[in-house]
């Protein structure tokens, strides 16, 4: 069995690592890469790799780091399975259409620059053509069922909660070349115990081989109850100031799970009446395909829904306002009353959120909240490092509002957790690798797992490849 490491290696987005083993080609993930726009172009652009050698493929996720460069894998040749949950294929056949189209549009600007200068054209990563083919090749596999893939190797898929639909990966392969059965899990992006609407990340009796994230590889989350109540002071705060709250989130998974707290904290009256808007086309389609999937929600959420006779919408309540269209989101920019405003991207990089930061954030009575993990070099990150002056649609704005950060809305397991997930294996695994984390965090994730529970543990580079031997 070979690995290779094509992407969330050492850093936390792009995600995609390619299993050799039986004469077959397994890709674990396809996801895009996100840094400066040239370096990110060139990575996303040219696959590291032939897509037409590879047999079958493998998503844990719907998230765009893990799924966003499917299209250009199809586009490049790729003609196997995509093998994932039924939550995660109905997630991507809206987030992939909507990352051709962010693509397409930035391809634009990029060639009016380019035009400028005397320089040719060039095509964006993929289209929204591009995208809609892909999804011909997606297969939906439940929870805990196993398949057989390739010769000799067997799929199952577990729970991850880490967002709607998100998967463990379990591979059993009998590996013909060292006439040995190996078990390789791909953690994908786990979950936290707790996190509202989806279930608790399931525990994996045993491994041999363990790819598994390391975001938070070397931070403590505060408790979710934690969260709630930064959340509801924030609100409160900003309010007596007389601000505005304008919120950076992730369409899929962090929107709907903001909603669903603000939905309760409203109806405890914990925060005063203010209108809410949910400003993304994205997550106003992701909250409709969440209303899909109540067979993956947990009991807490269920208990809710049965509130008012079972006629209890998580995803809407009296102040929350949905707005799709371009002209409600404009509306938005000349309110002068308090108000919270929900708009995509998670990491300030694109969308609608550009242009409420654009209008908020020279205003002290404004708070920016950030409530998702920020990458190096996007606009969210320089928000959390509080950068006096941040450039927005390249013009530079002074950074006045506050800034305010909760952690504990995350989505991934903090190095405690992470440790527990490992521990609770009844079989731990003879070898480890650490990826989607930033150095510094895999690092101190991996002398503590080899301290613990002396398993071989080892963070790889880009591009690297192992000659896995049990």
């Amino acid at each position: 069995m070979r690995i290779t490491f094509f992407g969330a290696a050492r850093t936390v987005t792009g995600s995609q690592h390619l299993v050799e083993v039986n004469g077959q080609r397994i890709l674990l993930d396809c996801g895009l890469y996100q840094g400066r726009r040239a370096d990110a172009r060139e990575r996303n652009l040219n696959l590291p790799f032939d897509a037409r050698s590879v047999n079958v493929m493998v998503l844990s996720h719907a998230h765009i780091d893990h799924s966003g460069n499917i299209p250009n894998l199809v586009k490049s040749g790729y003609r196997g399975e995509i093998i994932c949950t039924y939550a995660t294929r109905d997630l991507c056949a809206t987030m992939l259409l909507d990352s051709a189209h962010i693509q397409e549009r930035d391809i634009e600007y990029v060639n009016k620059r380019r035009r400028k200068r005397g320089e040719e054209p060039v095509e964006p990563i993929y289209t929204r053509r591009d995208a809609l083919d892909s999804l011909h090749s997606f297969t939906s596999q439940s929870y805990n069922r196993s398949r057989n893939i390739a010769p000799g190797v067997t799929l199952t898929l577990l729970d991850a909660g880490h967002m709607l639909g998100s998967a463990i990966v379990v591979l059993d392969v009998e590996d013909r070349d060292s006439h040995s059965d190996v078990r390789l899990v791909f953690s994908g992006d786990l979950g936290r115990k707790g996190i509202p609407i989806i279930r608790d990340p399931q525990t994996v009796e045993s491994a041999d081989v363990l790819i598994m994230e390391s975001t938070y590889g070397n931070r403590l989350h505060p408790p979710y109850p934690d969260a709630n109540k930064e959340l509801e002071r924030i609100i409160n705060e900003t309010y007596q100031r007389g601000g505005k709250v304008i919120v950076p989130a992730f369409a899929v998974g962090r929107t709907q799970q903001l909603v669903y707290t603000l939905n309760q904290l409203a109806r405890a009256g914990d925060i005063p009446k203010l209108p809410i808007y949910v400003d993304s086309p994205l997550a106003i389609d992701a909250t409709a395909i969440f209303r899909l999937h109540p067979e993956v929600y947990d009991a807490e959420i269920l208990d809710f829904m049965m509130g008012d006779d079972g006629r209890r919408d998580p995803f809407d309540f009296g102040d929350l306002i949905y707005t799709r269209q371009v002209e409600d989101s404009k509306k938005l920019n000349f309110l002068r009353d308090p108000a919270i405003i929900i708009s995509a991207s998670g990491m300030a990089e694109t969308g609608r959120i550009l242009h409420h930061l654009k209008n908020n954030i020279e205003d002290p009575k404004n708070t920016i909240l950030i409530v998702g993990w920020q990458a190096e070099n996007t606009l969210g990150r320089k928000l959390v490092d509080k950068e006096p002056v941040v450039r927005i649609f390249g013009e530079p704005y002074q950074n006045k509002a506050h800034c305010e950060v909760i952690n504990g809305f995350s989505g991934h397991a903090d190095h405690d957790e992470l440790l527990d997930w490992v521990g609770a294996m009844r079989d731990k695994p003879r070898r480890t690798f650490l990826v989607h984390g930033e150095e510094e965090a895999a690092m101190a994730l991996a002398d503590d797992l080899h301290e613990t529970f002396h398993i071989e543990t080892e963070v790889p580079e880009w591009k690297q490849t192992y000659q896995v031997i049990l």
